[in-house]
C-alpha cells in the first residue's frame, strides 16, 4: 500500500509541504548567515512565522500573530545548543509554533514525541524489533530509533508535545541527551553523538503544573519563553479570521465569511468569560471550568462555516454560532450550565444588538 499521499488530497498538510511555495520564496533570498544545518537563516525563519514581503515583492503569511520579540528569542534558542520549551495555557498556538519553527529550521516538522501519561522511555530513547532481537540478540539491525535518535543523527530538530504530561522519569531520560548531546544504547556498547544542527522543541500547557512537573536539571536545559493569549480583541479577531478562513479553504466550506460580526461576537464571549467580566469593565461574571482559548472560538466558526454550508443559506449567522458556542462553554453540564445561563440573562439579553444570538441559544435550550 502506498503511503504517499498528494499535498491537495489529505486533510492537513504538514508545513512544510503547505508553505513550500514561501519556504523557497524565503530561500531564494535569503542572503543572511546559517546555523549549521539550517535551511533558512534566522531572519528568514522570523519572516516566515511572522510574515512579511520579500524584496522580490512576494508576500509572505503570518503564521503567528504576537509579540515579536518571543518569537526571535525562540529562534535565537534554537541557534544555540539549548533547547526550547514554549509554554502557554491550550490554544496559545504552542504546537502550531513548534510545527513551523521545526519546518523552517529543518525542512521536516514530522519528527514528534506525543506526551501522555503512558509516554514509554522508548518513545524518547529508542526501541527494538522484537522478532529480530529475540533471533539475532541485540544488533542495529534490530534497533528501532526514535523520533529523538533520527534528529540526533541528522542533526535536524525534533518536537516533544506535551512535555509535561510524560511521566517524571520518562522526562529525564532528556536530561543527558539535551545536556552531553550523545544517546548512550548500552546494549550495544554504543552510542549516538549529535550532529551540528541538533535541537529539541517541547511544550507545555501551565494548566497541567503539579501534574508530572519538569526536574530542575531537566529545566535547566531549556530556554522557556511563554506564549500569552492575544493582547487585544482585534488581535484575537484576526487570529480567527485568518485560521476559519484557511480551514474553510482546506475543507472546502465556501460559506460567506466577509462579515467579521459574528467572529467578534464570539471572540468577546469567549474573552468575557475567561476574564470574569464584560469588556467595559463594569460586570462581574463567572468563568466557566473550561479554558475557552482562541483555539476553541476558532472551532466554534469553523463549525458555524460547515452549519452555513450545509444546512444554511450560506452565511453565517447567530443560529450557525450558537451551537458551538454552547459547546465550547459547556463542559461540566452543572456547573458550566449555570455560569452560561446567568452569563446570557446579564450579559447577552441586555445588549439589543445581540437579540438574535440571545434568541439563537435560547432556542438551543427548549430543543433540548
Amino acid at each position: 500500500m502506498s503511503t504517499t499521499t498528494s499535498t491537495d488530497q489529505v486533510l492537513r498538510a504538514h508545513a512544510e509541504q503547505a508553505y513550500a511555495d514561501e519556504l523557497a520564496a524565503l530561500a531564494a533570498v535569503d542572503d543572511r548567515p546559517r546555523p549549521p544545518q539550517w535551511k533558512l537563516s534566522p531572519w528568514a525563519v522570523s519572516t516566515y512565522l511572522l510574515g512579511g514581503t520579500l524584496k522580490d515583492g512576494t508576500a509572505i503569511s503570518a503564521k503567528y500573530l504576537g509579540n515579536r520579540r518571543l518569537i526571535e528569542i525562540a529562534i535565537a534558542s534554537l541557534a544555540t545548543d539549548r533547547a526550547l520549551l514554549l509554554l502557554g495555557v491550550p490554544g496559545t498556538a504552542k504546537s502550531w509554533v513548534s510545527e513551523h519553527l521545526a519546518a523552517a529550521i529543518s525542512g521536516n516538522s514530522t519528527l514528534v514525541v506525543q506526551g501522555t501519561a503512558g509516554t514509554p522511555e522508548e518513545a524518547i530513547r529508542y526501541g527494538w524489533n522484537y522478532a529480530r532481537l529475540l533471533a539475532e540478540g541485540p544488533s542495529e539491525a534490530a534497533l528501532v530509533p526514535g523520533p529523538v535518535m533520527r534528529a540526533m543523527a541528522d542533526g535536524g530538530l525534533v518536537r516533544v508535545e506535551e512535555l509535561t504530561r510524560i511521566p517524571a522519569d520518562v522526562q529525564d531520560s532528556l536530561i543527558t541527551i539535551l545536556s552531553e548531546k550523545t544517546l548512550p544504547i548500552p546494549e550495544l556498547d554504543t552510542e549516538v553523538q549529535a550532529r551540528r544542527g541538533f535541537n529539541l522543541i517541547a511544550t507545555a500547557n501551565n494548566r497541567d503544573k503539579g501534574v508530572n512537573d519538569l526536574s530542575s536539571a531537566l529545566r535547566r536545559r531549556f530556554t522557556t519563553v511563554v506564549l500569552p493569549l492575544p493582547d487585544s480583541l482585534d488581535q484575537e479577531i484576526e487570529i480567527v479570521q485568518t485560521r476559519v478562513a484557511s480551514l474553510g479553504a482546506s475543507l472546502e466550506l465556501p460559506a460567506d465569511l466577509a462579515e467579521l460580526s459574528e467572529i467578534r461576537r464570539v471572540v468577546t464571549v469567549m474573552r468575557e468569560l475567561r476574564s470574569g467580566q464584560t469588556a467595559d469593565g463594569r460586570t462581574t461574571i463567572k468563568s466557566p471550568s473550561s479554558t475557552l482559548s482562541t483555539a476553541e472560538a476558532i472551532s466554534v466558526m469553523t463549525s458555524g462555516l460547515s452549519l452555513a454550508t450545509h444546512f444554511g443559506e450560506g452565511r453565517v449567522g447567530a443560529e450557525e454560532v450558537a451551537a458551538g458556542l454552547v459547546g465550547a462553554v459547556v463542559k461540566d453540564p452543572i456547573q458550566d450550565t449555570v455560569i452560561w445561563q446567568e452569563y446570557l440573562e446579564t450579559v447577552v439579553r441586555n445588549r439589543p444588538e445581540w437579540a438574535d444570538l440571545y434568541r439563537a441559544c435560547r432556542d438551543l435550550e427548549t430543543a433540548n
